[in-house]
Parts: structure tokens; C-alpha cells; sequence
């Protein structure tokens, strides 16, 4: 992936709604603003139950959308991401209706994950209890096929079903899924839910040994096509430490909720403890068109290892979240709203720093800072608000974040001075030279950040004072000393 801010965002909630709109849009008010985009899933259909998440074709984009031809011309443009779904697929896929019609004797057989596969001799109370899901309740479904019914394993909900990652089948589909995407030029692809990919009896099929070997041959498929790989894993943060060493990215998921921390009690101990050990070739996001995950900054009670905050200062982060919010992340997490991940907190990330926009801009600025690659959800680039209308017509508690522009309020929202102090900052970020050599830490008081990125003789330096919640930037080209060129005070 280049050096560079990368959008999120899905197609169909941005004005247009097709690719051919999403590339007006980087060519006009977006220029320069992204190197690339990481473009949600646009395969058919984009409004299943998943939002996209749980394809019936994965190697057929939505015609709503465009076509494989408007894919290429998009990624001609810039480097674009494109997502793998490697644990499941749609109950509605072609696949598994042959599965549902001819049982053992589909073709497909061999390609869906059942409990009698993973547990030919049944399993105790104590080894279900041992799964490591997602949601409250075991990963499985009864589904009747005309030749009886089977207990199929699924992880997410029952119209996503989990595919057989080690059978020959479920291989053979997701080859396939990566040579129609490289046809198309996707530069890089992100590994969805890869960490419950793989199930082995007697674990938590959870980011086992096993899944890690499926990691490294599914990353192996992709750079043979001339593809990067992301890998998304929510957990502890030691194990994102981990998978860095053996992949081209991983997300900085903890970094969230330590920036809200930092933010909130303008403190940034925890935070520069964080910064410095986590891996550098990380794609730091603070939203994404999931929820906020808590749990990338908790212990690990299994093994005994601490987080990154303890228990009383997340907890003091959840509340602050939905006080800030006015109580409407409350409505859209955990068991309020219905959520695959219950753990996560759903809310823009505007509205979880009260719409305050010095904190909002003082946030993207150290996004944009730390070692990695910015990924700027769609939502938050307009500093967007909660969609509570949208969370109430379809129950479904991440919609909160997922709002659907008109080209009116796009242009309202792009003329918001926090989207330009955003903007400038993506653009200072994009093409200056320091950013291309080393970052270091200054030594500081708790209550200030600094950051200095240094590259020949280019210097670019953040400069965050918590205490009176500003933050700018100086910088240099030519080996003067660095002057201002940003500041969290929009309009400054």
C-alpha cells in the first residue's frame, strides 16, 4: 500500500452510489485528499443481511453499483482495497442452495462447516463453553436440507454460513474470489473475520496456531497476484504485535479507545505506551463501519495478560461515550440493538468526542502521525453524526454509522471548517517529505504528545497540548526550521 490516507467507504453511501460517482468524487472535492480507497463490499448484493458481508456471488459486483470494468477503471485511478470474506458466505449463495438441495452429493458439500466436522465424537459442555464467538449465544444453526437437517456452523448469523477453509472446496472458492479481484487490478485486500476461520476441536478456534498457517497461505495466493494483504483481527493487542511479523498490515485497533482515553481525562501516558510498541505497519484507524472495540485495549483472562487500560478506565470510556453522545451509542451497542459484535460501542467518532471539533481535529492529527497508513472512514471525514433514524428503521445497531449522503448535504458537510482542517491535514500528510523517513517520540508531560517525522532535511512535527486541547503542526521542506502549517483550530 503507498505512503498515503486511504478512504473508507462504502459505494452506495456516497452520492452517485456507483463507482463511476465515487471516482468524480476523489477527481473533485477529494482530490488529493486519498491515495487510495478501500472500497466495502460491493458484491451481490450489498443490502443482505451483512451490508455486503454475507455475498450470495462474491466474484459478481452489484449491478446497482457498476461492473467488474468499472472496478478496473477505479483502481487505474488509484490503489484500490477490496475485502475477502474467507469465513462465509451467504445461506442465498448458489453454492450452498446445491449444498441444501443434494446434500452429500452437491459439489459443494465439502465447502460449509458443520458441528458433526469439527466434532465427529460430539463435544462437552466445557469445550463449547471454551468458543471464543462473537455474540452471546453458540455459533450454530440448524438448517433442514432435503436430504435432513444439519447443525451448520455459523459464526456471525444464521444467513452467513461458515465455510470450510482446509476442504478443497471451500479452497478452490476463495482462489477464485482473489483471481477475479486481481483481474479487476485490486491492489490490496483485507482478510475479514479471518481470525475465526479456522475450527479445531478442543480450542477456542480463535486465532489458534492453525489460523495463523491459513494467514500466511492465503497471504502467499495474494502476492503471487501482485496483492497486499490486511489482516482484520479484533483481540488482544499482543496478538496484533504477533500477526504483524507475518503479514504486510494489521489494524491498530487499539488505537480508538486509547485516542478517547487520552482525550477525555488529556492524559496521554497510555497512549505513548502504546505507541511505543506497536507494530509500524499498522493502518490506523479510529473509525470504521464497525463499532469501537473495547476489547483490543482489555486483558487477556485466559492467559493472563494485562491490557493496555485497565478495567475502571475503559469502563470510564464506554460511559463517557455514550454521555457525550447524548445516549445514542447506548441505543446501538451491545443487547439494545441487534449487533454481531457485542463488545464494540457503535457511535460516529465525532459524536463520541461530544462534536467537539478542537478533540475531533486533535484526534485525525495523531491518527495521521503515528507510523502506518491513515484509513479515514467515510462517515468521519464529513464528521458525521449518529444516524438514529437509520438505527431505528433497521434495528441493526452499526447502521448508527453507516449514514447514506445526498450530494446536498455532501456539500454541506464538506464545507464544515473541521472537513477543510480535516482536508488540509490529509493533504499535508500525502505529500510532504518527512513522512517518508522516521518517526520518534519527544519526551513529554503527561498531559502533551509530540510527534516529529524527519526525512532528509524535511521535518514535520505534531505538537499536541492536551491541557489546552490544541494541536498543531510545524514543518519544514528544505532544512529551515519548521514553521506552522496546521492548527486543530479550524479556520486558523
Amino acid at each position: 500500500m503507498r505512503n498515503t490516507a486511504q478512504l473508507i467507504a462504502y459505494v452506495d453511501r456516497l452520492p452517485g452510489g456507483t463507482f463511476a460517482g465515487l471516482r468524480k468524487l476523489l477527481d473533485g472535492p477529494l482530490d488529493g485528499a486519498f491515495g487510495g480507497v478501500h472500497v466495502l463490499p460491493f458484491f451481490h448484493p450489498i443490502d443482505g443481511a451483512d451490508a455486503g458481508f454475507d455475498p450470495i456471488d462474491h466474484t459478481r459486483v452489484d449491478a446497482r453499483l457498476g461492473t467488474w470494468d468499472d472496478v478496473a477503471a477505479l483502481a487505474a485511478r488509484t490503489e484500490v482495497m477490496a475485502d475477502v470474506i474467507v469465513n462465509h458466505v451467504s445461506r442465498l449463495s448458489p453454492q450452498f442452495q446445491d449444498f441444501a438441495t443434494h446434500g452429500l452429493a452437491s459439489e459443494y458439500a465439502g465447502m460449509f462447516l458443520t458441528f458433526g466436522r469439527v466434532f465427529p465424537a460430539g463435544a462437552s459442555e466445557e469445550t463449547l463453553l471454551a468458543l471464543h464467538t462473537p455474540r452471546p449465544s453458540l455459533p450454530f444453526t440448524k438448517h433442514e436440507t432435503a436430504h435432513g437437517p444439519v447443525l451448520l456452523w455459523t459464526t456471525f448469523t444464521s444467513d452467513q454460513i461458515d465455510i470450510d477453509v482446509r476442504h478443497p472446496a471451500g479452497q478452490r472458492y476463495l482462489a477464485d474470489v482473489m483471481a477475479r479481484l486481481h483481474a479487476a487490478g485490486v491492489r490490496a485486500i483485507r482478510l475479514d473475520a479471518v481470525g475465526y476461520a479456522i475450527k479445531q476441536a478442543g480450542t477456542s478456534c480463535f486465532l489458534i496456531p492453525e489460523t495463523r498457517a491459513f494467514i500466511a497461505d492465503v497471504s502467499a495466493q495474494a502476492h503471487a497476484h501482485g496483492m497486499d494483504v490486511l489482516v482484520e483481527v479484533h483481540g488482544h493487542y499482543q496478538a496484533q504485535v504477533e500477526i504483524a511479523r507475518q503479514v504486510d498490515r494489521v489494524y491498530d485497533f487499539a488505537l480508538p479507545p486509547l485516542v478517547l482515553h487520552t482525550l477525555y481525562t488529556r492524559d496521554g501516558t497510555h497512549l505513548k505506551r502504546w505507541i511505543a510498541i506497536r507494530p509500524h505497519n499498522s493502518v490506523t484507524v479510529l473509525d470504521t463501519h464497525d463499532g469501537i472495540g473495547v476489547a483490543d485495549v482489555a486483558a487477556d483472562a485466559e492467559r493472563r495478560l494485562p491490557g493496555l487500560l485497565p478495567p475502571e478506565a475503559i469502563a470510564a470510556v464506554v460511559e463517557t461515550i455514550h454521555a457525550r453522545s447524548g445516549g445514542d451509542s447506548r441505543l446501538a451497542s451491545g443487547g439494545a440493538a441487534r449487533n454481531v459484535d457485542t463488545s464494540q460501542i457503535n457511535c460516529t467518532f465525532y459524536d463520541a468526542l461530544g462534536r467537539r471539533d478542537d478533540e475531533y481535529l486533535a484526534a485525525r492529527a495523531i491518527q495521521c502521525f503515528l507510523p502506518g497508513i491513515p484509513h479515514i472512514y467515510y462517515v468521519g471525514l464529513l464528521a458525521g453524526r449518529n444516524d438514529v433514524e437509520r438505527l431505528r428503521r433497521s434495528g441493526e445497531g452499526r447502521e448508527i454509522n453507516r449514514r447514506t449522503y445526498t450530494m446536498p448535504e455532501l456539500e454541506s458537510a464538506l464545507q464544515q471548517p473541521v472537513v477543510q482542517a480535516l482536508l488540509a491535514l490529509l493533504r499535508l500528510r500525502n505529500t510532504h517529505a518527512a513522512f517518508d523517513g522516521t518517526c520518534r517520540v519527544e519526551e513529554t508531560p503527561a498531559e502533551r504528545l509530540v510527534l516529529v517525522w524527519e526525512h532528509a532535511h524535511a521535518v514535520a512535527r505534531l505538537d499536541v497540548d492536551l491541557a489546552r486541547m490544541r494541536a498543531t503542526i510545524a514543518a519544514s521542506r528544505d532544512g529551515a526550521a519548521p514553521v506552522p502549517v496546521w492548527s486543530s483550530a479550524p479556520g486558523s
